[in-house]
């Protein structure tokens, strides 16, 4: 299935890398490194620079932590969205929110794809998406209420209930009037799942390929990396782009990262290998 940002189509061979920028004070990754607005402004900079092809700007954290209501998400996201695409006018903007009431705001604002992280938790934000005509990140969240972690949950056939929550998202959302070619799905990584779920996801990521829909990941530094090597976060780039090469050699389409100049190399290298992308330089015997 052919994959349309921001009315650019982008060819199945191409890998995106979507770089994380999060005006949350708490993030797991950076502690709120890019909380303020200027700090955010020089992250997204800088992962244009070194090869993002989308940014994905948070208001919330993922896990659990301080409560953050729609106006404070919104005040932390609709106006960095608004000078990103000021500044950057053919970048493809996401906004990673599970509220209606902030997706339309961020779209308002030029906000070009929804990131959906809690599996349609919130019905309405997939009309919002529809009616603004940009797409939407359908994700496997295990039916989890946002923002809390999963314990001891279980499933009889993990990728089975990933892709009939996903897939079913997907063409919901296409019924509604959101562009098909604008709609990925998501395995969820660590979202409603252990780090055996995470692993067994990222193993049998071909089967949600097989599906047609374009898929995306969020590997990044997450905890099933970090319990399966027994690093902590700030040691987890090395399990994380292993991870990543893996699920672009299974064919998933876009990499949500913090390290974008590595998972783009990363990224690049699967595909000479694949033989879909020549070497930046090929001298070697050839003198």
């Amino acid at each position: 299935m052919a994959l349309r940002l921001r009315g650019r189509d982008f060819p199945d061979e191409r890998t995106l890398v979507m770089a994380i920028v999060n005006r949350t004070p708490d993030s797991f990754y950076d502690q709120g490194a890019t909380f303020g607005e200027s700090a955010a402004l020089e992250a997204v900079a800088r992962a244009v620079e070194e090869g993002a092809d989308l940014v994905d700007i948070g208001g919330v954290k993922a896990g659990p932590g301080e409560h953050v209501d729609a106006v404070e998400e919104i005040r932390r996201t609709a106006g960095l969205v608004a000078e990103v695409r000021a500044r950057f006018p053919d970048l493809v903007i996401s906004v990673d929110t599970w509220r209606h009431e902030v997706g339309r705001v961020c779209c308002e604002a030029g906000a070009d794809l929804v990131n959906d992280a809690w599996g349609g938790v919130d019905p309405l934000l997939a009309e919002v998406a529809a009616e603004f005509g940009v797409g939407l990140v359908c994700t496997h969240a295990g039916g989890y209420a946002p923002r809390t972690r999963p314990h001891r949950v279980a499933y009889a056939d993990l990728m089975a209930d990933v892709l009939a929550r996903t897939v079913g998202e997907a063409e919901r959302a296409v019924g509604l009037g959101v562009p098909r070619e604008s709609v990925l799905i998501d395995p969820g990584h660590d979202f409603g799942k252990n780090t055996r779920h995470s692993l067994e996801a990222t193993r049998r990521l071909g089967e949600m390929v097989d599906t047609g829909w374009p898929v995306l990941v969020s590997l990044s530094n997450k905890d099933f990396v970090g319990e399966t090597l027994d690093r902590p976060v700030g040691e987890r780039l090395v399990g994380t782009l292993a991870t990543t090469a893996v699920s672009a050699w299974l064919g998933a389409r876009v990499f949500r990262a913090h390290n974008v100049r590595e998972t783009r190399e990363t990224l690049d290298m699967v595909a000479s290998i694949q033989g879909v992308r020549p070497p930046a330089v090929a001298r070697r015997g050839l003198a």
